[in-house]
């Protein structure tokens, strides 16, 4: 009865004076109260505050022969020595990991982990280092480390003239505003699956209820995927989006176009008599695809339109306007739904806006656009084709056949 009663005493002082006492008079304190309990006294102290039985005895000691109080909590040079007293070679062990990653060098042993601070202190206890995952990520951050991600700048070689090509599309679309006649930034944006998949981002939905979608993504061999391909109007900020279900090829491209013509660009340009037609220089759209050209020939004959076409350079895709006035917003706007039939993908692709005003219509396009259709020197050479002056396999015009 008595030993409870004194374990209980000494558990309430504890609690009572532990947030007020600094670590010496606590020690002093555990020494006091073990001295008074007498025998057991200090497995009692340690077994109720904590503390060890090396503390306790040291606090004894001190209460033996005390010393005048010098400010100091503890002595000079107490208390657990910093890693860079214990293991002064160990930073420099951590960096001779690290650094060699960020320069791609193959020899490296942790090459395909290097993101992570357990395989990182792993291998440095294998050279006989004392380090813990929380250490090793101590010392990155004092290093100056942090976990980051790849970043699109290396561009890689430049075309000598990819600035002038700039220039001049942008004073071609600049002349064709002036003289209201429409232009346009054409591109295929990223083929999607159709179906009940997983879609980056995230939406609203009630607490702990995610909408569930399939572990894997092996396409839907009924819905099949979705291949979108947009019209961009530069002066209306309207676009149009073509969501084809056969191949991405130069006459679904060219069918895109002319689907947005007949219901969009006409209705607002009814005097036009050229479109500018802005698009990369690879894919359907490519500057040296023959169906491409041969395509925009029928398109000129049909809309009685001069195409003129100027082509981004080489590798520099991300430049397209279409890209960031209309593929962006149609991303944000479907983020975290599941695209589980083409008329969803249209529903979701149409009701895209933004505060500035962006309009955009679609429609599934069902109909059949077969790959590997080889154009000959003699269909070739009936595309009315004018070369410009700068660049001719860049800047080129269509024009209606004379015939017609």
């Amino acid at each position: 009865m008595r030993n409870s009663a004194l374990a209980e005493g000494i558990r309430q002082r504890h609690r009572s004076l532990s947030p007020s006492l600094d670590e010496r008079h606590l020690r002093l304190w555990a020494a006091s109260e073990a001295k008074a309990a007498g025998y057991g006294g200090i497995s009692l102290v340690a077994r109720i505050s904590g503390f060890a039985r090396s503390t306790i005895h040291a606090g004894l000691a001190e209460l033996d022969s005390p010393s005048p109080a010098s400010g100091r909590i503890r002595k000079p040079g107490a208390g657990r020595k910093g890693h860079a007293v214990t293991q002064p070679e160990l930073l420099a062990a951590l960096d001779a990991l690290v650094e060699p990653l960020s320069r791609g060098d193959p020899e490296s042993p942790l090459r395909w982990s290097c993101k992570s601070t357990r395989c990182l202190a792993e291998e440095l206890r294998s050279q006989g280092y004392r380090a813990s995952h929380q250490l090793v990520a101590e010392l990155l951050r004092e290093a100056e480390y942090s976990l980051q991600g790849n970043r699109k700048t290396v561009e890689g070689n430049q075309h000598p003239d990819r600035n002038a090509q700039f220039e001049f599309t942008a004073a071609a679309v600049k002349s064709a505003l002036r003289r209201k006649q429409p232009a346009i930034s054409v591109d295929t944006k990223k083929k999607e699956l159709v179906g009940n998949f997983k879609n980056a981002g995230r939406d609203w939905r009630p607490v702990g209820r995610p909408a569930e979608v399939r572990v894997h993504d092996f396409p839907d061999a009924e819905l099949g995927k979705a291949i979108p391909y947009g019209v961009y109007d530069l002066r209306a900020n309207a676009g149009f989006v073509s969501v084809g279900i056969d191949h991405d090829t130069a006459a679904f491209a060219v069918a895109t176009i002319r689907r947005w013509w007949w219901r969009m660009g006409r209705p607002l340009y009814p005097e036009a008599a050229e479109l500018l037609v802005t698009a990369d220089g690879g894919g359907s759209n490519a500057s040296r695809s023959r169906p491409w050209k041969v395509e925009l020939q029928k398109l000129a004959d049909d809309t009685r339109l001069t195409l003129r076409v100027c082509h981004f350079p080489p590798g520099t895709s991300k430049w397209n306007k279409i890209e960031h006035r209309l593929f962006s917003h149609i991303s944000i706007n479907w983020r975290g739904q599941p695209r589980t039939s083409l008329e969803l993908v249209v529903r979701l692709i149409g009701a895209t806006k933004t505060e500035n005003g962006l309009v955009v219509k679609a429609d599934v396009d069902k109909g059949k656009y077969p790959v590997g259709l080889k154009v000959s020197d003699d269909q070739l050479a009936e595309v009315r084709c004018l070369r410009d002056a700068f660049h001719g396999e860049w800047n080129y015009r269509i024009r209606l056949k004379a015939n017609l």
